[in-house]
């Protein structure tokens, strides 16, 4: 049972695709806006669509919530309701309101139905007794709300209003019949929804007027445009929540990522724990402008969240990443020295693969005393009895000194040679993690290729 007077919102996906980020944005935003008020957040799954429903996408969609920690009081799957005739009664109900009527047309794209050329189904004045249910539209009339999110006020009249079908001859809802059901059945408050089902809403609006519904407070969101100025799809991988989590982004870097795209707080604040958000949240807050998808404020946050992640934990996200495919002891031991340079949990391996593969070394990267930096530098790992950084900082440093060697060129052969790359962690924190046997044979090689 619902509190009295509580907010309750919802989180309504289909699972016909990967979820992207305006998708856990919408979520987000449907569930802070519950729980700062004490209300309930639910998750309905709206599955009726069956050709197009992708193969485990329920369970994706309730894996990724969890993932980013947003909890639903409640849960429902559309498919399962139709069983009860909840969406076959009001269908039925209209009809014999006049306010809807059965149609036997071919089916026309869903995308078109509301507002197609033909606004008027030739249909509604055949008076048949079976098809699917169709909304009878009427002539000359204004539908209106005020948009809780824009605050505006917005209109139509009903000429552009197409007759849009809301129960499909396979007994199954369409989203204009079904969301208006279930958000009036669940106790729906506060609708948040992407602006492209703006054009759907008078049709909704009519449906709440001739069930008799009340109809709940329903705001559109911005849409998050890629940096061309089109509007982000979940089609490109870039921006799917798999995807951005595969890269090596932490949940926490998304989410306080998304939530300050398209929504700001009073004080300018810009990093925020979930808690924290809920907290302050305000749907004051909600922007109007068109949001851009900004990759490098993105990375900004990852790296952020990952400088504040404990080494132990961190490690184990990377080996999460990889599999487990790393060496565990290498890993634990290689997180303090690259943490600082990381801004995605994948740039781990291009910054520390040195440490689980040998390096393939290109001579013409040494500079002109090459061979006598790691001749002596061979010398000097060898007479190391106590394999520690502080003793292999001295005797590397005591042995640059005596020989009268260019500090910067000495050590940059010696990262060359261990490491093929001229930019990596610290030199001599990675040779005590490598080890003396390992990098002895790695200075031996050098050695002759450098020959």
């Amino acid at each position: 049972m619902s509190k009295a007077n509580s907010v309750r919102t919802r989180f309504a996906p289909s699972p016909t695709g990967s979820m992207h980020i305006g998708n856990l944005r919408t979520a987000l935003y449907a569930y802070a806006l519950a729980k700062h008020n004490d209300g309930d957040f639910i998750l309905r799954i709206e599955d009726t669509d069956k050709k197009r429903e992708k193969t485990g996408g329920v369970e994706e969609i309730k894996s990724l919530l969890k993932r980013f920690n947003i909890q639903w009081d409640e849960y429902y799957i559309q498919s399962e309701r139709v069983k009860s005739d909840i969406y076959k009664k009001a269908a039925e109900k209209l009809v014999a309101m006049g306010k809807a009527f059965y149609c036997q047309c071919v089916a026309k794209n869903a995308k078109e139905d509301g507002f197609s050329k033909d606004l008027r189904d030739p249909c509604r004045s055949k008076k048949l007794a079976s098809g699917a249910v169709k909304l009878k539209v009427p002539d000359n009339e204004k539908i209106s709300f005020t948009d809780f999110v824009s605050k505006k006020f917005v209109e139509w009249d009903t000429s552009v209003v197409g007759d849009a079908t809301l129960l499909k001859t396979d007994g199954y809802p369409t989203y204009h019949l079904a969301v208006v059901v279930d958000d009036t059945d669940m106790n729906v408050t506060h609708v948040l929804r992407g602006h492209d089902w703006m054009s759907s809403t008078p049709i909704h609006l009519l449906v709440y007027k001739y069930l008799k519904f009340d109809v709940p407070e329903i705001g559109h969101l911005t849409d998050i445009l890629d940096p061309e100025g089109g509007k982000l799809s979940k089609r490109k991988g870039s921006t799917s929540c798999e995807g951005l989590l595969d890269e090596g982004y932490l949940p926490d870097a998304i989410l306080n990522f998304i939530m300050l795209t398209g929504w700001a707080p009073k004080d300018n604040s810009e990093t925020f724990s979930l808690e924290g958000f809920v907290k302050v949240f305000n749907p004051d807050g909600f922007q109007v402008s068109n949001p851009i998808f900004d990759r490098k404020k993105l990375d900004w946050f990852n790296g952020y969240y990952i400088r504040n992640t404990d080494n132990h934990q961190l490690s184990r996200l990377i080996g999460d990443l990889y599999k487990d495919k790393l060496n565990k002891d290498i890993l634990d031991k290689s997180i303090p020295i690259v943490k600082e340079r990381i801004v995605k949990l994948s740039d781990y391996f291009d910054l520390a693969g040195f440490f689980y593969e040998k390096p393939s070394v290109d001579k013409n990267l040494f500079g002109d005393d090459a061979n006598q930096h790691l001749g002596s530098a061979l010398k000097i790992i060898s007479s190391i009895s106590e394999w520690k950084l502080e003793s292999i900082n001295t005797n590397l440093l005591n042995e640059v000194k005596s020989k009268g060697f260019k500090t910067g060129d000495f050590f940059m052969d010696l990262r060359i040679a261990l490491t093929g790359k001229k930019f990596t962690p610290p030199i001599n924190d990675s040779i005590e993690i490598l080890g003396k046997e390992e990098t002895l044979v790695r200075l031996r090689k050098a050695l002759d290729i450098s020959n």
